[in-house]
């Protein structure tokens, strides 16, 4: 099942850093951005986190809460999340759950060997629970400031 625009995204539990238990539910009222990225100290993964960590109060002001999401373990996303100092959680999904919910497990293809990972995803989740607006295969440059003014619209 894929979701889709202006649907309601169904409800979900997650784990997340700070031994934060997150539920769609539990967010009922604000706007949420789910970034889905593939992996914790990676350069590109690295600075989106770093794009949303530097624009975060501009979210804050339009509503917004932000989790990123990887299959790397809460430990590994702890340390990350220091060393980065990000200001919002980090949810682990090493079981994939997210990640089949939201549709991002792809082939790819690195250095000539195919394999099942994360293509690099955003979701924009509006303050009634309804998908707003979904960015596939992200380019990170510009791409947090595009999510910000469609979370700024809602």
């Amino acid at each position: 099942m894929t979701i889709a625009v202006d649907m309601p995204v169904p409800e979900f539990t997650a784990q997340a850093t700070n031994e934060t238990t997150v539920t769609l539910s539990g967010l009922a009222g604000k706007n949420v951005v789910i970034y889905f990225y593939p992996k914790d100290n990676t350069p590109g993964c690295t600075t989106e986190g770093q794009d949303f960590r530097d624009h975060s109060a501009d979210f804050e002001a339009a509503n917004t809460v932000i989790f990123g999401v990887s299959r790397d373990s809460l430990r590994v996303h702890t340390n990350f999340k220091a060393k980065h100092e990000f200001p919002f959680e980090l949810i682990s999904d090493p079981e994939e759950e997210l990640c089949k919910l939201f549709d991002v497990i792809k082939l790819k293809k690195n250095y000539g060997k195919e394999y099942m990972g994360i293509e690099r995803s955003t979701f924009l989740i509006n303050a009634e629970g309804k998908l707003a607006q979904e960015w596939r295969k992200v380019k990170v440059k510009g791409h947090v400031e595009e999510v910000l003014k469609a979370a700024q619209a809602l």
